[in-house]
Parts: C-alpha cells; sequence; structure tokens
C-alpha cells in the first residue's frame, strides 16, 4: 500500500533573540498564529507552556500539520518548526515571518523533503531568507 504523504519541514535555530521575548508564552502564540496564516496554513489549535523560571514551547496544530517554537530566553535562543504537508502551503513563508518577530543575530536551519522515501535534505544555498514580510 502506498500513501501520498509528501510535506516539506523547516527546523531553524535563532539566536541573539532578546529575552522578554522569548520569554512571553501567549505573545508567541499569537505570533505563530499570524505565521501561520501569513503562509495560507488552517489553525486547527494552539497550546503554550510559560516554563519557570523561563522558558516557552508554544505548538500550533494546522490542519497542514503544525508549527511550534521552543525557548530558551538565558540562551537567546529559540528552536523553530514548521510542517505542511502538501505542495501549496510553503512553511518557510511561516518561518520567515517568525524571523521578522524575533529578529535574531544568527540562523541555522534545514529544510527537509517529507515521505518520498528516505528524508531529502534541501540544500541551505536554495533556501531564500525574505526579511521584507510584514508583521
Amino acid at each position: 500500500m502506498s500513501f501520498s504523504t509528501f510535506g516539506r519541514h523547516v527546523a531553524m535555530d535563532a539566536w541573539g533573540v532578546d529575552f522578554d521575548l522569548l520569554n512571553d508564552a501567549r505573545r508567541l502564540e499569537v505570533h505563530l498564529k499570524e505565521a501561520a496564516k501569513a503562509c495560507g496554513a488552517t489553525v486547527l489549535s494552539a497550546q503554550s507552556h510559560k516554563f519557570d523560571p523561563q522558558g516557552a514551547t508554544v505548538l500550533v496544530m494546522l490542519s497542514e500539520s503544525h508549527i511550534s517554537i521552543h525557548t530558551y530566553p538565558e540562551k537567546g535562543f529559540a528552536a523553530l518548526d514548521c510542517y505542511t504537508c502538501g505542495h501549496t502551503i510553503n512553511p518557510m513563508i511561516a518561518i520567515e515571518y517568525m524571523l521578522n518577530v524575533l529578529q535574531p543575530t544568527q540562523t541555522f536551519h534545514k529544510v527537509l523533503r517529507r515521505g518520498v522515501g528516505p528524508i531529502e535534505v534541501v540544500q541551505p544555498e536554495a533556501i531564500q531568507k525574505v526579511r521584507e514580510v510584514s508583521v
């Protein structure tokens, strides 16, 4: 039996981000929902958690899959993740939206093609970061 589960999965590490922004789970949830909408995804639900003494995790479930963030404010670090199924929704648009919000000083990312047999990593040179997306 063959399943069509093709999708794209973007994993982004963002460094040099403001402590207060990374420590505000509710604000991050609002931004993740907007990021999902910016790429044309359908938000089904969201859940956020603020850690003590600092840090946050936010997960937004999409009809097309998910977008999430996990933060380490004391390190100025955020781990972003967006996976979308199908060909019409581009997860990089949602990640770019979040980069405009977070304004990191340094980023590292991988883009994976999922559901095509062995996981295929798209070369970083093929990805263009667009910082002009308005937030």
